[in-house]
């Protein structure tokens, strides 16, 4: 039986990420979901139970370290290994950094994004290496290229990107397997409950929501890169060419990174 963890896995993709997996492994699969709601974690669980999958849900908030090491003893703890981790949990963010009068919120962002990451993973590791099993970690396409009025959101973003491709190759000759998904704008709540400028949620997306990728095929591609032990997943059209363009035609990047946000979230 194959144990996963999955942060944030209280709704949008961590959630349906949850589900897909037990749909397809039923009574071959345990899940560890964690999430700071426990109300919300416990019907995710519900429905994975109904397929025929164990499931521990565990309370966690990932900015704190405690937390995130409780996450990974329990995991251990209920199903005696750990084969898979997933580091969904994340925040969003918009704002010019202009607009913004205390940086409070940009420490708390990257605690939750990039902090929460290290220390589940840091946990976890032994377990890991002792299954050669595999790290998820759900990145963005913003952790690729910078998008104007996500400078806080790109900057925990690029350092995961940083840090999980440096560690793939620490734990390669561990067996160890490193797996960095990239999605773009998926139709989930994040943006809306990501931080303004003054560091409440949003209530709004700067982004350009008309084609939002469904968090269906979110998923699909997430787990297909998992169970694939691909390196990267970089889940549109756009972001595959933005990532070349980015080497061969900068400029051009930069003009496609504006045309992201909505018009009211564009620099004056």
């Amino acid at each position: 039986m194959n144990v996963m963890v999955i942060t944030g896995a209280s709704d949008g993709i961590g959630a349906e990420l949850a589900r897909e997996l037990a749909r397809r492994h039923q009574d071959q699969l345990a899940l560890v979901l964690a999430a700071r709601s426990a109300d919300k974690l416990e019907q995710v669980a519900a429905d994975c139970r109904a397929h025929g999958s164990q499931v521990l849900a565990q309370r966690t908030d990932v900015s704190v370290q405690d937390d995130c090491k409780a996450l990974i003893d329990a995991a251990f703890s209920r199903f005696d290994r750990i084969d898979v981790l997933v580091n969904n949990a994340g925040m969003s963010a918009h704002a010019l950094l202009e607009d913004v009068a205390d940086l409070a919120w940009y420490e708390q962002l990257m605690r939750i994004n990039l902090w929460g990451s290290v220390w589940c993973t840091h946990a976890a590791l032994p377990y890991l290496k002792a299954s050669k099993g595999r790290i998820v970690a759900v990145s963005s396409l913003a952790g690729l290229i910078g998008v104007p009025g996500r400078t806080a959101y790109c900057a925990t973003k690029f350092a995961m990107t940083g840090f999980f491709e440096a560690l793939r190759v620490e734990l390669a000759s561990h067996g160890v397997g490193v797996t960095i998904a990239y999605p773009g704008v998926v139709a989930t709540e994040i943006r809306y409950r990501g931080f303004n400028a003054g560091g409440q949620p949003a209530g709004k997306s700067g982004l350009d929501e008309s084609d939002a990728m469904s968090v269906e095929e979110c998923v699909r591609l997430i787990i297909e890169g998992m169970e694939r032990r691909q390196r990267d997943v970089v889940m549109s059209t756009k972001g595959k060419l933005g990532r070349w363009l980015k080497l061969l035609v900068p400029q051009r990047v930069d003009a496609m990174a504006l045309a992201a946000l909505n018009k009211e979230a564009r620099p004056q």
